[in-house]
């Protein structure tokens, strides 16, 4: 009897066991882990406070930049741009004086050492301001999701804090200070048909 007793003990013990243990893939917990430890919001935040804006001062003038790419496509690309891949899409860091010519729906129109450029105002978009500092590296993320997540997040922070204090109150005629980003492909670019994201702007 004792022995019996002892069986349907061990039993009830394996059974409740059982029922209490459940296993998951490990790539879906870690997954479920990242997903809840990476803000994406926190880390656009310090990256602009801490490098982006500091960083700025790095920029290579975009007269200057315009210059060597004409004599010295190669030594311009390669010392100056950026990318994640070996593709022809590169992103540059630029800052430079200019003054406003034209003031549109979706950009401004800029006379930048007697070269015209636009300067986007409303559609802000892409990578070139995550990627033209080179100071991001793709593999401190687990999955691109996070990574394209800081591109959003950091195109948020230019449509939200930088341009609305500057479109209410730039004119035609207006002398700027800025800086930002441009892509160019170094297979085929038109020099008259940059767009420059803009980082900072400074009506002097």
């Amino acid at each position: 009897m004792k022995i019996f007793k002892n069986i349907f003990l061990i039993i009830i013990v394996i059974v409740v066991g059982w029922n209490s243990v459940y296993f998951k893939k490990l790539d879906e917990v870690k997954a479920s882990k990242e997903q809840k430890s990476f803000d994406a919001v926190k880390y656009a935040k310090e990256f602009w406070d801490k490098k982006l804006i500091p960083g700025g001062g790095q920029a290579i003038e975009l007269s200057q930049l315009l210059s060597m790419i004409t004599t010295d496509q190669a030594r311009a690309f390669e010392d100056h741009s950026h990318a994640l891949g070996i593709g022809n899409l590169r992103y540059f860091l630029v800052k430079d004086d200019a003054t406003v010519e034209k003031i549109e729906n979706d950009f401004i129109i800029i006379n930048c050492n007697n070269s015209h450029f636009k300067v986007a105002t409303e559609f802000i978009f892409g990578n070139a301001v995550r990627d033209a500092t080179g100071l991001i590296d793709i593999n401190e993320f687990t999955n691109t999701m996070d990574f394209n997540n800081v591109s959003a997040e950091l195109n948020k922070i230019i449509r939200e804090n930088v341009l609305p204090p500057f479109k209410s109150k730039v004119k035609p005629g207006d002398t700027i200070e800025f800086v930002g980003a441009i892509e160019l492909n170094k297979e085929h670019f038109q020099l008259n048909n940059i767009e420059i994201i803009p980082i900072q702007l400074k009506i002097k």
